[in-house]
């Protein structure tokens, strides 16, 4: 008896973008602080992002809960007219005692060293450790991904829990992720599907028209004659 072969399984297409650039972007460890807005370079960045996805069959657009993710998705969402779901799974690391500090001044210390060399054994004063932050933004992805079976998804986060993430769906150590770069506004995608996860960009800042939808068939008119191209 032949055993039937199943249904090819739906693949997710889930798109991580991180969040358009603030004042501080660069110098400054903005962490989870509030009250930090795009600049005006941000919204353009931003912008041209929700222009890029424009064509794509976006089902659902999620953000980490703070100002600066959230106005990012909002330019992403506007093309489809979707409202920005907040995901707080996805929010940047919890730096303690490290957030709104200069990154000069951080570079000097010894625990800067831990963060660029064993990044899965540092915990931020008064804060998160970063190999919690990749467990729960692997989760929060894990949860959407089930959410949106076959569909496209975006979801806009910030730089460390973006390159967390592409270590483990990349079978990357943790402790090798800042080898990894995820500039502002860029693209980084992934197809999951019933026998795992396959990474399709990376820190990606041109076009996405392989992602867009296939164009139709051509069809061929009552009298014979086909679309003129070659088969």
């Amino acid at each position: 008896m032949t055993t039937p072969v199943p249904p090819p399984a739906s693949t997710t297409h889930l798109v991580l973008a991180r969040h358009a650039v603030t004042a501080e972007t660069g110098s400054v460890l903005s962490g989870r602080a509030p009250g930090i807005d795009l600049s005006e370079a941000g919204r353009a960045q931003a912008d041209a992002l929700g222009a890029r996805m424009a064509d794509l069959a976006v089902s659902a657009v999620y953000a980490s809960p703070i100002e600066r993710t959230t106005q990012t998705a909002e330019a992403v969402a506007r093309h489809h007219a979707l409202a920005v779901r907040p995901l707080p799974g996805v929010i940047e690391a919890d730096y303690g005692e490290w957030t709104g500090q200069k990154l000069t001044d951080l570079a000097g210390t010894d625990l800067w060293k831990v963060v660029q060399r064993t990044p899965s054994r540092m915990t931020f004063p008064g804060g998160e450790a970063m190999a919690a932050m990749q467990t729960r933004m692997v989760d929060a992805i894990e949860a959407v991904v089930a959410d949106h079976p076959g569909e496209l998804v975006v979801v806009v986060s910030h730089a460390d829990p973006i390159k967390a993430a592409i270590a483990h769906y990349t079978g990357v150590h943790l402790d090798l992720f800042q080898r990894i770069a995820v500039s502002p506004a860029s693209v980084t995608a992934f197809a999951f599907g019933h026998h795992g996860v396959t990474m399709l960009k990376c820190n990606d800042t041109g076009g996405l028209a392989d992602l867009a939808p296939p164009a139709p068939a051509p069809t061929t008119d009552p009298d014979g004659g086909g679309s003129g191209g070659d088969a």
